[in-house]
């Protein structure tokens, strides 16, 4: 009986394999320290606060560029600038930290094997599940998308994650659960789910040039290959790491500073929710909702936004648009992640959101 040949494993397969599993690694350092220093350990605290208290402490964002329906001040714009800085500073440096790993060290073929799944549905799930964790405004999620896009993503699994940081965030869930009634929170879970899962799958089949998605994906068969042409020398990564990491930040965070403090010299003068419905009755809904897709606010920055209009004498049906279509999107995410996933692609999510927006309105009026 002849012997059973000997198999010597190739040299660039077993390079690209450790390379690769220090990659995620530290992506998953990144992401369990990042994370828990950002958004867990503080969001528990705030949560303990609330089941306390019932009750939700400190006034819109939008009122440190001044008073609700006040003109244009570039001093409340830099008041508001410096404020919202102080609010997600943390999760932006970990979301530029994240997107440099998920850029620079995660082997391609790796991220689509969990992301880039065969069929629109599996993409859409796939993307909107692993935003949950991460509980990130649009802001700060829009560095990870970017990167996620530029790994080969596909378009479905990219806006899942993107709208699904934000609409599906567990936190701000149970900050709902505390501070308003059930509806609340039935209504963000519904309309928000309906576009994570729902419109990004429909964006991506609307946009893509492939309906089956297979140019987004790496086939089974062709994984080895893929895997050697992605793998460099373990001394290559750090280098690699901060090449992408100056690229993300030198890129992404100026143009976004740039937006955020125009939105701060209009944003009093756009955020008088309460005001706009006195004066234009069910216009003022249509309108909320176009000025709310484009404002940008903090993680959970919506619900002193929603109880400060119902004090002002707002319906339900502008709660309900606040609800979804605040946190949903900006304008500043919308520049950071347009030449990523494509224009058409961020203005199409726009325009989904708004509408969006304008459904959980009804149903929370319907529901309330």
């Amino acid at each position: 009986m002849s012997a059973e040949p000997l198999v010597v494993p190739d040299p660039d397969r077993r390079r690209a394999l450790l390379t690769g599993m220090i990659g995620v690694a530290v992506l998953a350092v990144l992401l369990i320290l990042g994370l828990m220093w950002a958004k867990w350990l503080p969001y528990l605290a705030k949560a303990g606060t609330l089941s306390d208290t019932r009750t939700w402490s400190g006034s819109p964002i939008f009122s440190a560029a001044g008073q609700a329906g006040s003109a244009p001040s570039v001093t409340g714009a830099l008041r508001f600038a410096r404020d919202y800085g102080e609010a997600i500073w943390r999760a932006l440096l970990v979301a530029l930290l994240v997107a440099a790993a998920v850029d620079a060290l995660v082997p391609r073929n790796w991220l689509l094997a969990v992301l880039g799944r065969r069929g629109r549905g599996a993409q859409v799930l796939s993307g909107g599940l692993a935003s949950l964790p991460s509980m990130m405004c649009t802001c700060c999620t829009a560095p990870v998308a970017v990167g996620l896009r530029r790994r080969g993503t596909p378009l479905a699994a990219s806006l899942a994650y993107w709208l699904g940081n934000p609409l599906l965030n567990p936190a701000v869930l149970v900050f709902l659960a505390l501070v308003l009634p059930w509806p609340y929170v039935a209504t963000r879970i519904v309309v928000g789910a309906a576009l994570v899962f729902g419109a990004s799958a429909l964006l991506a089949r609307l946009l893509e040039r492939s309906p089956s998605g297979a140019a987004s994906t790496v086939v089974a068969s062709d994984e080895g290959r893929a895997a050697v042409e992605d793998s460099p020398r373990l001394r290559d990564l750090p280098p690699r790491y901060l090449r992408s990491l100056a690229r993300f930040t030198l890129v992404l965070v100026p143009e976004y500073a740039v937006v955020v403090l125009a939105l701060g010299v209009v944003s009093a003068t756009l955020s008088d929710f309460g005001g706009l419905a006195h004066r234009l009755g069910l216009l003022a809904v249509v309108l909320a909702a176009v000025v709310a897709t484009l404002l940008v606010i903090p993680t959970g920055g919506e619900i002193p936004v929603i109880l400060a209009a119902l004090s002002a004498g707002a319906g339900l049906g502008m709660a309900g648009v606040l609800l979804v279509a605040l946190p949903a999107l900006s304008l500043p995410s919308m520049v950071m992640v347009g030449r990523a996933l494509g224009w058409r692609a961020t203005w199409a999510s726009a325009g989904v959101v708004l509408v969006g927006g304008l459904v959980s309105g009804a149903l929370l009026a319907v529901l309330g």
